[in-house]
């Protein structure tokens, strides 16, 4: 999937993953995707989440040897 941006949130684990979605989501203009690559398996549960709380779109997971890219399109500032 294409990523208007990439977060790299490898070692860290809940909240921190969100807190730092959220910060680089203000970043990006309203339309743009944002891939988020963490290894923590919560994020899996914690991204869609967070996404019905904020109103931004949850795009989809990708897991691969227990690596998750997540990615998130902003509808809202």
């Amino acid at each position: 999937m294409e990523a208007d941006a990439t977060l790299d949130c490898v070692g860290l684990y809940c909240p921190m993953p969100i807190i730092q979605t959220k910060e680089k989501m203000s970043e990006l203009e309203i339309g743009q995707v944002l891939e988020v690559i963490a290894d923590d398996a919560g994020i899996q549960a914690d991204m869609p989440a967070w996404c019905r709380s904020t109103g931004n779109e949850f795009l989809g997971l990708e897991e691969e040897d227990g690596e998750y890219r997540v990615y998130v399109k902003k509808l809202k500032d």
